[in-house]
């Protein structure tokens, strides 16, 4: 984790840093040890109001490829600044609509020891044809607990900072 303060500077880096006009609002910058992500809204095609929901669909999926496509060279740019600056790899992602797409992101491997009846609720999500492995298994547990606990993440991660905020008031506590 980073500070509030680590997270707004990296923010405003990336905000000055972006090609004017790359999106249509500021992007959302998602960071943790391994990966900074950066998402930003692009324009909806324009369509007739009546058009059935597969063209819309097709037409924002094709929006969304020509935008990967035609800014790959400047987020490539942006990237290697960013990684050099904050020793981690940038992933893009953009918001059209209603969907959002990511191009890249990392695949981190998560360490964990599970005990038998932990095992027994992944495989039963594979067996079910939830997910095709037990990591794919565990990373679908992860994603149900953060889309279930969204408040209760964000208030530990205040938490969190508070902590920091108490700690660097404190004297020195190497010995």
């Amino acid at each position: 984790m980073i500070t509030a303060e680590q997270h707004e500077q990296l923010r405003g880096w990336f905000a000055g840093r972006l090609p004017e006009g790359l999106f249509e609002e500021p992007a959302e910058i998602t960071v943790d040890r391994e990966e900074i992500t950066v998402v930003g809204r692009i324009a909806e095609p324009q369509l007739a109001k009546d058009v059935s929901d597969a063209e819309r669909a097709a037409a924002v999926e094709g929006r969304i490829q020509e935008f990967r496509e035609r800014t790959r060279e400047e987020r490539i740019a942006v990237a290697r600044d960013a990684e050099h600056r904050y020793r981690r790899k940038v992933s893009w992602g953009v918001r059209c609509g209603d969907e959002q797409a990511l191009f890249t992101h990392v695949s981190a491997p998560a360490m964990t020891r599970l005990r038998q009846p932990e095992r027994q609720v992944l495989d039963t999500l594979v067996a079910g044809g939830v997910a095709r492995s037990r990591s794919d298994a565990l990373a679908w547990c992860v994603r149900l607990v953060q889309r279930n606990a969204d408040t209760w993440l964000t208030d530990l991660g205040e938490s969190l900072e508070q902590v920091r905020r108490v700690r660097a008031q404190g004297p020195d506590a190497a010995v």
